[in-house]
């Protein structure tokens, strides 16, 4: 079952959550021992983030600077393979505009087709470090509506070759994101939310949120898709803090706001581990008002640590 037919059979919220491939060099069993901890709670799916390239720059030993690019984090598509089969669960991996090509795309859906993996979220992804904005690779797409559309294509059986007789429509469930607060490159809400149904009219079939902290502004979100006629399902996106660095650097990262009470809480504690029993209260206490308004699900972002999130979906579901 796909996320959507998921959704639709849902007697409940959905629980959900997000793991970011390992390093480079380093090994699945990590990932394995945070799925391990909440597989337990039935999760809907789990999602796996992509990275595109970086560039670097090193000293070598004449002196001179070197450029290099790299991925950091490689291996989204074959880690999901793996979490599939090893623990027969729905796994949607990222697919980016950045850093790749229309025929990359194509290339990548064609594998996960193959692999018998038939959800996707798509994103535009982030800037290349030290740009000022976004530039995509050499025949890759600019805006994620327009990478909703090639994937939508694909499931009409439309792909680039457009010589390619009889082909098989591929079938791709495909979601897309949302910002309760805009995207930090949006001029105002009201473009954003237009910017947000390009890509529900390009084929998506539901959203998941950018993390908030405060459910208020999920709640104005999820209202003001329904003015502009946006009626696929809406997932929340939630993540407990977990490090007395998060009350400054989740704000700078994300571009989203902090509520004076977290702010002051999280202000009073002085380890990491004071934090992120705040953080387990404060997203429990969000976790239960979303389900008492009736929300779709409930994605939590993990980055790869999963016993706070247990304790969380424990005392909410």
């Amino acid at each position: 079952m796909n996320v959507i037919d998921k959704i639709k059979s849902a007697k409940g919220p959905l629980f959900t959550f997000e793991l970011l491939p390992p390093l480079r060099g380093h090994s699945i069993e990590r990932i394995y021992n945070a799925i391990d901890r909440l597989i337990e709670f039935d999760p809907a799916y789990i999602n796996f983030t992509s990275h595109r390239n970086e560039t670097t720059y090193y000293e070598r030993s004449d002196g001179h600077i070197e450029k290099k690019i790299v991925r950091i984090r490689p291996g989204t598509v074959a880690l999901a393979a793996a979490v599939k089969y090893k623990y027969n669960i729905t796994v949607v991996p990222h697919i980016l505009c950045g850093g790749f090509s229309r025929e990359e795309t194509e290339n990548a859906l064609i594998e996960m087709n193959f692999l018998g993996i038939n959800d996707v979220l798509a994103l535009r992804g982030d800037t290349q470090k030290g740009a000022r904005r976004f530039i995509p690779d050499k025949d890759g797409h600019s805006h994620a509506n327009e990478l909703v559309e090639q994937i939508t294509n694909m499931n009409n059986g439309k792909y680039l070759e457009d010589t390619l007789e009889v082909t098989t429509p591929s079938n791709f469930c495909i979601g897309v994101a949302g910002y309760p607060e805009k995207h930090f490159e949006a001029p105002n809400r009201r473009i954003d939310i237009e910017n947000l149904k390009k890509k529900v009219d390009a084929g998506a079939h539901y959203i998941v949120t950018q993390m908030f902290f405060d459910n208020s502004k999920f709640f104005q979100f999820r209202d003001d898709c329904v003015k502009a006629g946006i009626t696929i399902p809406i997932i929340a996106g939630v993540k407990p803090i977990s490090a007395l660095n998060d009350i400054n650097l989740l704000p700078q990262a994300f571009h989203i706001d902090l509520p004076n009470d977290l702010y002051v809480a999280a202000q009073k504690c002085t380890t990491d581990k004071e934090v992120r029993e705040v953080g387990i209260e404060w997203t429990t206490m969000q976790s239960k008002e979303l389900i008492k308004e009736g929300v779709t699900g409930i994605h939590y972002y993990t980055y790869g640590g999963s016993d706070n999130i247990a304790r969380i979906v424990k005392a909410s579901f």
